[in-house]
């Protein structure tokens, strides 16, 4: 998806007004959860679709990574959305559109992952103990990466460049704590289906930080 594609022109020509604009954006908010609303339904469709061969318990690192990244993952969409609705630069929209629909379809497999195991979605092991050294790592509740409820707040309140690159910041240091967290599960699992999932989340997490770092010296400089 390309968030340039649901507001104002890609040639440069401005709109004609301040209500057309007003109207670009709600069409583009409109579009936008559609979007997610659809890669959920996708990432539900292609965890069905996974064959399961074997069902890992409770306490496995497969169930335990599905669970902690899906909240962690929860937070990225939560900023996505932040960024593409009221960002000010073009490629910071664009951005936090396209990981919000990643990271949502992400979680709608792995949910399913754990529907398809008879699992719950919350399990009894405490946060990241399916990782070694894992609950060291949890540092009032929060997951290697996750922005602070007050980082949330002020990123909620953000205007204008502030906000992108506040948003910038905060993500960059979300997918490091984020693929930190997908390798340790592919250093762990010998699921095949979990394994190729992970390893295609990180690939796209590591091209979305390289992203995310260009944009952030670009608006700075």
């Amino acid at each position: 998806m390309t968030a340039t594609t649901i507001e104002g022109t890609t040639d440069g020509t401005p709109v004609a007004g301040d209500g057309d604009r007003g109207t670009a954006r709600r069409f583009g908010t409109l579009a936008m959860a559609l979007a997610v609303v659809v890669g959920l339904l996708l990432g539900y469709a292609g965890g069905l679709l996974t064959p399961q061969l074997t069902r890992p318990g409770d306490a496995s690192v497969e169930a335990g990574f599905a669970r902690d990244m899906t909240t962690h993952h929860a937070q990225a969409v939560e900023m996505g959305l932040i960024a593409f609705q009221r960002g000010t630069d073009q490629e910071v929209r664009t951005i936090g559109g396209d990981i919000a629909l990643a990271q949502q379809g992400d979680i709608g497999a792995m949910q399913t992952w754990l529907r398809s195991w008879e699992l719950d979605p919350t399990g009894s092991q405490p946060r990241m103990a399916w990782m070694p050294g894992g609950t060291e790592m949890v540092r009032d509740g929060l997951m290697p990466g996750m922005a602070t409820p007050e980082q949330m707040a002020q990123l909620r309140d953000a205007q204008g460049k502030d906000l992108d690159v506040l948003f910038l910041d905060l993500m960059i240091k979300h997918h490091i704590g984020g693929i930190h967290m997908v390798d340790a599960l592919l250093d762990a699992s010998d699921e095949p289906d979990v394994v190729q999932a992970a390893q295609t989340m990180k690939n796209t997490q590591q091209t979305e930080l390289t992203n995310l770092q260009n944009a952030l010296k670009r608006i700075q400089g």
